[in-house]
């Protein structure tokens, strides 16, 4: 049973929220319905936003299977703490304008260093 990655998916889906409300409310002030129109305050908010959904899920998967297979509360929280941690220094340092270059640096490397984790995690505890 699950009962530590359900806290993570909740303030992962959040911060989903408020990056897709950022989103909105670029598209409102700039008048852009759909893409960026060559705008790059819109074209920011998107790639943001679509960072945040392009790895967060698979890494939430990951972890969902590492506790599922019993591993240590620890092992998950650290999991789901470096991706908390990872997603939110890569949106703020990719958000800004200018970008905080060393905050999307850390961000990916704590994401990257995650999947790579679980996903050995998973064939640890698989095997």
């Amino acid at each position: 049973m699950l009962s530590i990655t359900p806290i993570y998916a909740a303030v992962l889906a959040l911060i989903y929220i408020a990056l897709s409300g950022w989103v909105i409310t670029k598209r409102r002030g700039h008048k852009i319905s759909y893409g960026d129109s060559g705008n790059s305050e819109m074209l920011k908010a998107i790639r943001t936003h679509s960072n945040f959904v392009e790895y967060t899920p698979f890494a939430l998967l990951l972890i969902a299977m590492v506790e599922l297979q019993g591993a240590s509360g620890l092992l998950v929280n650290l999991l789901g703490l470096s991706l908390l941690a990872g997603r939110v220094l890569h949106a703020y340092g990719f958000g800004k304008s200018p970008q905080i270059v060393i905050f999307r640096q850390l961000g990916m490397v704590l994401t990257f260093t995650v999947l790579l984790v679980a996903a050995l995690a998973n064939l640890v505890l698989a095997l």
